[in-house]
């Protein structure tokens, strides 16, 4: 494994400025070379870190406003880009999810080194997180599942699993749709998909998602992507009833993308978990409410680790109140 490199980045969305906030360098896990993001000091002996993995077509850098308040509290964490997105290598033929577990263990394995870690996941990265808690050798703590699909999803995930043949049929025509009109077509969706509210979504983050979208070919390739691991969805939790650990399930009211009732039915599998529902965040509510969501994350963990918590936001100390 390389070193991390000591890039230091601000990360945009955050109330810090100036000091060291976010290390930007690269590893390799299960022959997987990706982008390791890093915040806060070496954790004490049996501390361990926060790992949080981002959901698909995304990268760890939808972590970066959440990272900068866990920096600011003084907490440990890490997020990476997971195989085929980001700035990790491609994901190979074959099965999506052996892939995804296989990296994600190795990356468990790694930042254990002074305690066991406390996973945090948002949309396929609850999923792996949900899927590596489920093997019981792995050192983890504790998990906080975000909006995890494959449980009972929106009609948009649920046409994009059923109707592979339209999009291999666009795929074939002879006249592309121009890229400017894909792009303009993915600026359009993307923050009506990801944001509660499309009107506050942050103009970086959006073009992260674009990105990916350059063209009309790359795009079908994406969606065909996508209809390969929602098929692999369908038997992605098969061992739910293995988890042991403490499990804080999150469902957003406002996700387009994944319901609330799929939230209420993992809660449901896994008798001991516990859940959390929030009425006004969307599918990512990282970005949406990144103070919010690195409280809640700052909490679990020391809960799990029987920590006393460094900081609480007056936000969060007033819905817990209310709630």
């Amino acid at each position: 494994m390389t070193a991390v490199q000591r890039e230091i980045e601000a990360a945009p969305g955050s109330r810090l400025a100036g000091p060291e906030v976010v290390r930007a360098g690269h590893r390799s896990f299960a022959g997987v070379r990706t982008r390791v993001l890093e915040v806060g000091p070496k954790p004490k002996r049996g501390t361990g870190r926060l790992v949080l993995l981002h959901g698909y077509c995304d990268s760890a850098d939808t972590w970066r406003p959440a990272l900068a308040e866990l920096a600011a509290a003084g907490i440990p964490a890490v997020a990476v880009d997971l195989p085929g997105f980001g700035e990790a290598d491609p994901l190979r033929p074959g099965a999506m999810l052996a892939q995804l577990d296989a990296f994600v263990a190795e990356v468990v394995r790694f930042y254990s080194d002074r305690g066991k870690v406390v996973l945090g996941g948002n949309s396929l990265g609850g999923t792996m997180s949900l899927r590596a808690a489920c093997r019981e050798e792995l050192p983890i703590a504790g998990v906080v599942s975000i909006a995890a699909p494959g449980f009972v999803d929106s009609w948009l995930v649920r046409t994009v699993g059923k109707y592979p043949l339209p999009l291999r049929l666009a795929a074939s025509l002879p006249l592309p749709v121009p890229g400017f009109v894909v792009r303009t077509i993915a600026e359009f969706v993307v923050p009506r998909l990801l944001y509660a509210d499309r009107a506050a979504a942050d103009v970086a983050h959006v073009a992260r998602f674009t990105g990916l979208f350059p063209d009309f070919r790359s795009t079908t390739t994406r969606l065909d992507q996508a209809r390969q691991l929602v098929a692999e969805l369908a038997e992605a939790y098969e061992g739910l009833d293995g988890i042991s650990v403490p499990l804080l399930v999150v469902a957003c009211g406002k996700d387009r993308l994944v319901t609330a009732a799929a939230g209420r039915r993992l809660h449901a599998l896994v008798p001991h978990s516990r859940l959390m529902m929030r009425e006004e965040w969307g599918h990512c509510p990282q970005l949406d409410d990144p103070v919010a969501i690195a409280d809640l994350l700052s909490y679990f963990r020391a809960g799990v680790l029987h920590k006393k918590p460094r900081r609480r936001s007056a936000a969060l100390t007033q819905k817990a109140a209310a709630g």
